[in-house]
């Protein structure tokens, strides 16, 4: 049954005190998604990059001073937003935040100034971290372990959707617009405002009970948290495979991160593109990346296998990556060829990305499923720790040695990801038979983590 109760004024949090059959977690799923896609899509700014630039009269070494600043206070409010989406429920910080970053897309129309930049992409990086830390954990609460590659594959629709939604919105209505980077907010705001509204009406949250469990399939749950013992953050960080997980993203984030915030610039700049061509070219590795991402979530999910698709994943961005990288600074490489390779490359980053983040999740819920919150706080905090390195190395890689260099740089960062997936916890292959029935009831403390 689904209990309604008022948590606070402005709106009603539904929070269900039984697991949800397929349908309801469909929905609320749904929900999540175009959570993650309006705190994303807010925070969007690579397609506008070179205008805001010759507009505002800064270097992009000065922009990337301007953005990193503007990311450590994000990444660190994420952190706090995890934890807090642990102790207090998911949508009583989504929802009101939202509607936040929405307001602050009208506010970034308002810029005139280097100075002015930084304060409003200060505020949007603070109200969006602690946002996209609570919209993790509620994919994490509405999908058990038989469907939860799928459904971060559709998490991740959010981020890689709103990238692909930036660029192509950009593409098609900056010559509408003469140019203007200041359109490009005002649709943000408009669009983000109104979906806000829907998720609010829409949306609902587990209880504390149900979060606090393993869940393997709606009718199977594996085991629940001791609640003899307090829910303590440090505990996450006693286990190797955590600290594999946080050492290996953020060094497979580095290239994810430098396309989401340097993409277009980084085209235009390496084959003397326009913005709306960059822009479509990026749309292009963002369309095959959002489809391989529910593909390789589903067999994942299918053979119960996530390490294989990681590595897999892995070893094909990196030599994708450096395929790319030689094609910089040649003039015979035609749009098309450039949209190919770009797509390939997002395809097979897909690949990769939907599986770890199921394998992070089931990790972290091996030492604890009340924390699901702090780990994706903590992943958060390092997206946006990457954002922040990638903002002020590139500029002067760059500036020295060209956008070559600096594709080499994010290929051995990538590879670091390999050994580092040695560590995480789960097979590699699929088992010959059955698995037996986990002798723990929904009575006894959280199951054993799976084996290495």
């Amino acid at each position: 049954m689904t209990g309604r109760r008022p948590r606070i004024r402005i709106f009603r949090v539904r929070e269900l005190d039984q697991y949800p059959d397929a349908g309801q977690r469909m929905r609320i799923l749904s929900m999540a998604v175009l959570a993650v896609l309006i705190a994303s899509y807010e925070g969007q700014i690579a397609p506008v990059v070179p205008l805001l630039l010759d507009d505002l009269d800064i270097t992009l070494t000065t922009y990337g001073a301007v953005s990193a600043t503007a990311l450590v206070a994000g990444a660190i409010a994420s952190m706090v937003g995890g934890r807090l989406t642990d102790t207090v429920g998911r949508v009583r910080l989504i929802v009101p935040l939202l509607m936040l970053t929405a307001g602050c897309c009208f506010l970034m129309t308002t810029v005139h100034s280097t100075g002015q930049l930084l304060a409003v992409r200060a505020v949007l990086s603070v109200v969006d971290g602690m946002a996209m830390a609570g919209t993790a954990p509620l994919v994490r609460d509405f999908s058990p372990r038989m469907g939860r590659a799928q459904a971060f594959g559709f998490w991740t629709w959010g981020p890689v959707g709103a990238s692909f939604l930036a660029a192509a919105v950009a593409s098609l209505t900056l010559p509408l617009f003469d140019d203007s980077w200041r359109s490009q907010f005002v649709i943000m705001g408009a669009v983000s405002l109104v979906l806000s509204v829907v998720i609010a009406f829409n949306i609902a949250d587990l209880s504390p009970e149900l979060r606090a469990r393993i869940v393997q399939s709606e009718r199977e749950t594996l085991g629940r948290a001791d609640h003899t013992q307090p829910a303590r953050s440090r505990d996450l960080f006693r286990h190797r495979a955590i600290w594999a997980h946080v050492i290996g993203i953020a060094s497979w984030l580095v290239l994810y991160v430098t396309l989401v915030v340097y993409g277009q610039t980084m085209l235009a700049e390496s084959f003397d593109l326009d913005a709306a061509t960059a822009s479509q070219i990026m749309a292009a590795f963002w369309t095959l990346n959002i489809f391989t991402l529910v593909l390789s979530g589903r067999f994942s999910d299918r053979l119960q296998l996530r390490k294989p698709f990681c590595v897999a994943g892995t070893v094909g961005s990196v030599l994708l990556t450096g395929y790319l990288a030689g094609l910089v600074g040649r003039d015979d490489v035609s749009h098309l060829h450039i949209a190919i390779t770009g797509a390939l490359l997002g395809g097979v980053m897909g690949c990769a990305y939907g599986p770890w983040m199921a394998n992070f999740s089931e990790n972290a819920e091996d030492v604890d499923p009340r924390l699901q919150g702090t780990a994706w706080g903590v992943f958060t905090f390092l997206t946006k720790a990457m954002g922040v390195v990638v903002l002020i190395a590139v500029p002067r890689v760059v500036e020295s040695h060209g956008w070559r260099a600096w594709l080499i740089v994010s290929l051995c960062c990538m590879a670091v990801f390999v050994p580092a997936s040695l560590l995480f916890r789960g097979p590699w292959r699929r088992a010959k038979a059955a698995p037996v029935e986990s002798p723990q009831d929904t009575e006894t403390p959280a199951a054993a983590p799976a084996g290495e």
